[in-house]
């Protein structure tokens, strides 16, 4: 069942109105998919916000406006959508310990603290963001022709929308518009001009030839009825190349001006108003703002009709961004500035101050399903055999592991028990009985579990651990418990914890499975090996989408320690001569040469493998 979303806007006079028009949207959206929305208006500012946007309250009750810090408390937030283009570190350090924070084009000092950051227009910073799609910006329904040339289809003079947003607080709008009106040109200019200081409520009204308006109703709608849209950078500048219609930016600050020129725009430049002269207006000037919006259009992904805008995707989120770390469980919001390490699409990783593991946060769940297909397409594409190919280097694998789980086990029995978690089709339990284990499996694949008992012949269930589990095993009889504390002689995981979302919890449901002395053994990939030393960023953008935890070796004593268990052994595998910087490039795996074998040296010397195993036992 999903929580709340509140949407924490820039809502001052002063901040511009694009930042706060598509939280309302995204508000209206999210209300309409019967999702629960709020609003945070501050209580100072409530009543002057009503007042400019009453028509659009009148249409969605107020109570979706949130005023109070201690209402804040009445909810259970899924997530909060920060769209503040500057949040401080004090908002930062509030809002994050709510509840995960989706940034929208964030610019502020906590910009890569953000559990996700989704920017929609273009920006200069080198933090990257999770999401770059312009595409995703609240666009225009209606657009000019794909062909649109000057004085195409014209019956009148050319008209020119000038706009600077929902304040202007530079006064640029007014001042444009006079420099344009003394051009000798046939113009029909439309200027918008809300109350600004450099106006006093009555300055652009005396200007000559010029139609000036407070505002027009449905303006997104009717771009394409204009010629010629002169603003600042901002929404209205993508609103318009998405509509087709040329557009010419001044810019309002120096700020506003670097970001025009990285984006491509045609730009008169900082406080350029007077340059208006400069430009004759004529039909090779408008081809060349025409040709300038071609080219930001295929830049930003703007061509084609749009299908999805921010207010529809937001909805569609399903959010998982842990409070604690999932290893140790400790509180990691206290820690808010903690950076995100490395963002992709739909991902964010950062490592937790305590344990030093790195827990993935997500967007939306993984693409990932356990069927057949794991095991055969998915597992072929990255190895280039079916996992009942490679079935017998499994096995095989699987005996060096076991005799160290046997060198470890403290039972003297004849048959230890031993559970494989994530069996898969056996190869591990294959291995285990060989060595004089009697050996059970449990695997979230169907198709695997039926093979393991058809044609293995060891018992095996099917689901996820530990719901999988027969009940007399998850209800822990006492009997059981008297008998040493636990069912099984060993547990193993071979490439599978990283697959949980909680591992911390599942480590102490095995310590509770686990007889008094009993052997702990897993495999997981490792973020201190040579391909996370090279480039971490890199290293996580390539994990899988279902890993939702990296380990590295140095974190597993004290992880063990406090689960109950006595760390034993860890073995560093996964080694790649091949990746290693500069000299990596030299060496082939097909042709291990005098380079493969000195940098396979070092990678086994310095514990630098991509993967390791870790053996421990379960203390009394």
């Amino acid at each position: 069942m999903n929580n709340a979303v509140l949407i924490v806007p820039a809502n001052e006079r002063g901040r511009g109105g694009g930042h706060l028009g598509r939280s309302l949207l995204t508000l209206r959206a999210l209300s309409a998919k019967g999702r629960e929305a709020f609003l945070w208006v501050p209580e100072y500012l409530k009543d002057d916000f009503l007042l400019r946007f009453k028509e659009f309250f009148d249409s969605l009750a107020r109570n979706r406006i949130i005023s109070r810090e201690k209402e804040l408390f009445d909810h259970d937030w899924d997530f909060i959508v920060i769209d503040r283009f500057r949040t401080s570190v004090r908002e930062f350090a509030f809002w994050s310990a709510l509840a995960p924070l989706v940034g929208i084009d964030e610019g502020g000092p906590c910009r890569n603290r953000f559990d996700f950051l989704i920017d929609l227009l273009p920006s200069v910073t080198k933090i990257e963001p999770n999401i770059y799609a312009p595409a995703l910006l609240p666009m225009p329904k209606s657009r000019r022709p794909k062909v649109s040339r000057y004085g195409e289809g014209l019956a009148g003079p050319f008209r020119v929308l000038i706009s600077f947003g929902a304040e202007d607080s530079s006064g640029l709008g007014p001042a444009a518009a006079r420099e344009l009106s003394r051009l000798k040109r046939e113009l029909e200019i439309t200027l918008i001009s809300p109350l600004h200081p450099c106006d006093s409520g009555g300055g652009a009204n005396n200007i000559s030839g010029v139609k000036v308006m407070g505002k027009i109703p449905n303006l997104r709608e009717s771009l394409a009825e204009y010629d010629l849209l002169i603003t600042h950078f901002g929404l209205g500048a993508f609103e318009a190349v998405y509509a087709r219609l040329p557009v010419l930016l001044i810019s309002p600050t120096a700020y506003h001006e670097k970001l025009s020129r990285n984006a491509g725009f045609l730009s008169l430049g900082h406080g350029g108003v007077r340059r208006i002269k400069d430009h004759a207006f004529d039909r090779d000037f408008f081809e060349a703002l025409n040709k300038k919006g071609g080219e930001i259009a295929r830049r930003f992904g703007l061509e084609e009709d749009q299908e999805e805008d921010i207010s529809s995707f937001v909805p569609a989120l399903t959010i998982r961004s842990p409070k604690r770390c999932p290893v140790c469980e400790r509180n990691t919001r206290d820690f808010p500035l903690a950076p995100v390490l490395a963002r992709s699409a739909e991902q964010s990783y950062r490592r937790c101050p305590f344990c030093g593991t790195i827990y993935l946060s997500r967007l939306k769940p993984p693409p990932i399903e356990y069927g057949k297909d794991y095991f055969f397409d998915l597992y072929e594409k990255q190895y280039g055999k079916t996992y009942l190919e490679d079935f017998p280097n499994l096995v095989e694998a699987g005996k060096r592991r076991v005799a160290i789980v046997k060198a470890l086990s403290a039972g003297k029995l004849q048959k230890p028990c031993l559970l494989d978690i994530g069996c898969a089709y056996g190869p591990f339990l294959a291995a285990a009985a060989e060595c004089g284990f009697s050996p059970v499996g449990i695997d979230p694949v169907e198709d695997a579990v039926s093979y393991v008992k058809e044609e293995l012949g060891f018992p095996a269930w099917f689901g996820f651990f530990p719901s999988g589990l027969p009940e007399e095993f998850r209800q822990q009889p006492v009997a059981a418990n008297e008998a040493g504390g636990g069912f099984f002689d060993a547990i193993c995981l071979w490439y599978v914890i990283e697959h949980f979302q909680e591992p911390g919890k599942m480590l102490r449901e095995i310590n509770s499975l686990l007889k008094s002395g009993g052997v702990l053994a897993f495999s997981t990939p490792s973020f201190s090996g040579i391909s996370g030393r090279k480039n971490l960023k890199t290293f996580l953008k390539n994990s899988p989408p279902d890993h939702w935890t990296v380990w590295r070796p140095k974190s597993c004593k004290k992880i063990f320690k406090q689960y109950g268990f006595y760390l034993r052994k860890i073995v560093v595998t996964g080694h790649h001569p091949e990746r290693f910087p500069f000299v990596g490039r030299f060496v082939s795996d097909t042709k291990k040469g005098p380079l493969y074998r000195l940098l396979f040296f070092i990678s086994r010397f310095l514990r630098l493998g991509d993967t390791f195993e870790v053996y421990g036992v379960k203390r009394d």
